[in-house]
């Protein structure tokens, strides 16, 4: 029974990080911005957390890795909960899901595992998928044209080294890498917006009001909730199998944004996002 769970964890995870963009952009109609919104989001999660596990927070002395998982992660959720609420979200989602290529790069200076022909050909098929994905009737250049695209990519490359540290952190307790992330996703979120209101791209947070609190507060339990399917469905499936079903966010983050009119399905992202999935499903199969 356990084992027939462990799909359904990951396919929850999939699902609320698929559909978190509509969450986000509600909040920041009733005037919380996503970077806010994520520090409320994780804090409630963390003390949530810390109500289950106390102790979840020792192992961070005896594990320095956790720091950095901390950084990448928080990195992750300023990146992608930023991107899809000031961008097209199908066009995000897909530069986002870019991390088959970095992870091939950091596999490489991480892990000195040197890329062989097919992780190559994985790499140019990628990037390949991106500039199309890229250029547009309105962008001479294939190149980011704007915040959201930069973010999504800043957060697929923190994602892949997420999923890296993840698997260099695997023998650490399960609670103690909860902790990392969810604290990641608090503390990153909230320098990037104390550092954004500087800069005057982040308003300053509202008070506390009760137009919003309650979506936050059932936010913070999703995500909450798909964290530890991920944890649950990770510890217990092969890695080409965990990596297969999460791609199933992009079906649900694809379907949600089009039926709700955040997103267009033009022909060049369908073919560019069609060559970066087929990279994703080619590198999963090739774990196996």
């Amino acid at each position: 029974m356990r084992f027939q769970l462990a799909p359904w964890g990951l396919i929850l995870n999939a699902f609320v990080w698929g559909v978190s963009w509509y969450p986000f952009r509600l909040l920041e109609q009733q005037g919380l911005h996503p970077l806010w919104a994520t520090v409320v989001i994780y804090v409630l999660a963390l003390l949530a957390l810390l109500a289950w596990r106390p102790r979840a927070w020792h192992s961070l002395g005896r594990h320095p890795l956790l720091w950095l998982l901390m950084v990448a992660s928080g990195l992750t959720n300023v990146g992608f909960n930023w991107a899809v609420t000031v961008g097209d979200v199908v066009r995000v989602v897909l530069l986002f899901y870019l991390m088959p290529a970095w992870t091939v790069l950091l596999a490489w200076l991480m892990l000195g595992e040197r890329p062989g022909p097919r992780a190559l050909l994985r790499l140019l098929l990628a990037l390949t998928g991106v500039i199309i994905v890229l250029k547009t009737p309105q962008s001479p250049w294939p190149v980011p044209t704007g915040l959201a695209d930069w973010l999504a990519i800043i957060g697929g490359f923190s994602f892949a080294l997420t999923n890296l540290l993840l698997l260099k952190l695997k023998d650490t307790p399960d609670e103690a890498r909860a902790f990392a992330m969810f604290c990641g996703g608090a503390v990153m979120a909230l320098a990037a917006g104390l550092l954004g209101s500087q800069l005057g791209l982040v308003p300053t947070p509202p008070i506390l009001a009760s137009e919003w609190k309650l979506l936050a507060l059932g936010v913070s339990l999703a995500f909450l909730a798909a964290n530890l399917g991920l944890q649950y469905g990770a510890a217990r499936l092969s890695a080409s199998a965990t990596s297969l079903i999460l791609l199933t966010e992009v079906v649900f983050a694809s379907v949600s944004s089009v039926l709700l009119g955040a997103a267009q399905l033009e022909l060049h992202t369908l073919v560019g996002g069609g060559l970066i999935l087929l990279t994703a499903v080619w590198a999963t199969r090739h774990g196996h």
